[in-house]
């Protein structure tokens, strides 16, 4: 089964919608280094509408520009482009596709697909929410910001029952930002503070 990775930018407040004022400070060598092996991860882009407007309206230039990031660009154009609207589209950028069908039901098709290797989402925030809900989401790679946004939309929406992740990786870089990949997980037992109290400070 090809894993879906969502790959998100984010401040210290949960903030995922990113403010180019608060994100291009900490951008570095280092965090360079975090997205090309996020996007090294995957064959296939599965993006929202806007961030598909953001991209196409940016990466094609960059790469017919041919300066420092036109390998990145060329990458991305190769790539196939799934992109999740409830509107048609008419695509300008290479290998570009409008999803087919249910959100859950086309994602569990790309997941199962044999000649699938990975399923990235970067930004795309409502579709990540989606999949979630769904536990068709496979990873969540978090670029954690040393701010708080104090505005703008956050990864996780409000909900009934809380999401429980595995943290399987993490990386603290030196601008204070630190990368943490987490895996969805099922609830630990339930432990109330009786269980607990032996662990506080001067416990026995």
């Amino acid at each position: 089964m090809a894993k879906v990775i969502s790959t998100l930018f984010i401040s210290a407040d949960g903030v995922a919608e990113i403010d180019p004022e608060w994100h291009f400070p900490y951008f570095d060598e280092h965090m360079g280094r975090a997205v090309g092996e996020d996007y090294d991860t995957a064959d296939v882009l599965l993006i929202g509408r806007e961030t598909y407007d953001s991209f196409a309206g940016a990466w094609p230039g960059r790469e017919a520009a041919g300066g420092d990031d036109a390998p990145f660009a060329k990458q991305l154009g190769d790539m196939r482009k799934v992109v999740v609207s409830r509107q048609p589209l008419e695509f300008s950028w290479r290998n570009s596709e409008l999803i087919k069908g249910d959100l859950l039901d086309a994602v569990t098709s790309l997941k199962a697909d044999a000649g699938i290797r990975g399923i990235l989402i970067p930004g795309s925030i409502s579709v990540v929410q989606q999949l979630l809900a769904a536990g068709l989401v496979d990873e969540l790679r978090l670029l954690v910001h040393p701010v708080a946004a104090r505005k703008g939309r956050k990864l996780f929406d409000d909900g009934d029952a809380p999401y429980h992740l595995s943290m399987t990786a993490t990386e603290a870089f030196p601008t204070g930002v630190i990368r943490v990949i987490y895996s969805p997980t099922a609830a630990p037992a339930k432990v109330g503070y009786d269980e607990v109290k032996d662990q506080v400070p001067g416990g026995k």
